[in-house]
């Protein structure tokens, strides 16, 4: 019962993840647009975000759902380590499964080193004012746009930030699959057309996001 309790919150958790991740990719997208309607759109975005008492509470709920996500995954993975101490001298594995399903705490650890780095350029300057000020743009909105015009402008970060995209894509498609077979979702067709979803869903995301900054870096 405790383990199918920690993999419904990984579950869960990951879920409400992949929705947030949509929401965020489509915001990002006002970036590939001219700049100065880029600007206006992408700082009046951000405001409503911040001055939102609704979106407030959504981002607390973001913020649980990934440290459940990664303690409950830590602990199921320790958990899994600990009940097969012995390395057998022929291992099939392979043939059951995927090389994403047998390495998604790797991938994990890659994506949050993504969040980490991301947190600390973003959120942190603009929330808790660290590093550099923030100015305003002529509408008097905190220029978010140029945080992230600035850093995409770094070849260096933007490498970091796209191909970090990738082991993104490998975590989201599987888990993506594994969280509705954790819940209980086993209708055969279903499962077929989640295998599909989660393919296209997985490359949207880490094409889309990966792109982004590279359009921005050549604006």
């Amino acid at each position: 019962m405790d383990l199918f309790f920690r993999k419904s919150m990984i579950a869960l958790s990951g879920l409400f993840l992949c929705v947030f991740l949509i929401v965020h990719l489509s915001a990002n997208c006002i970036l590939v647009l001219p700049e100065e309607m880029a600007r206006e759109l992408y700082n009046a975005y951000s405001t409503t975000l911040r001055e939102s008492p609704l979106i407030k509470i959504v981002a607390y709920v973001l913020y649980l759902s990934i440290i459940v996500h990664v303690v409950y995954a830590v602990l199921v993975t320790v958990r899994n380590r600990r009940a097969k101490p012995t390395s057998y001298a022929v291992n099939h594995s392979n043939e059951n499964s995927s090389w994403a399903s047998q390495n998604m705490m790797l991938l994990g650890l890659f994506v949050l080193l993504f969040i980490v780095v991301h947190l600390a350029n973003f959120w942190a300057r603009i929330k808790l004012g660290m590093g550099e000020a923030v100015g305003t743009d002529a509408h008097g909105y905190v220029d978010v746009y140029e945080v992230t015009y600035s850093l995409f402008q770094n070849i260096y970060y933007v490498v970091f930030y796209s191909v970090l995209m990738i082991p993104l894509g490998y975590h989201l498609h599987h888990g993506l699959k594994s969280a509705f077979k954790t819940l209980g979702f086993y209708h055969k067709t279903g499962l077929a057309v989640i295998v599909k979803v989660a393919v296209v869903y997985a490359l949207v995301m880490s094409i889309g996001f990966g792109l982004i900054p590279f359009i921005v870096y050549f604006k």
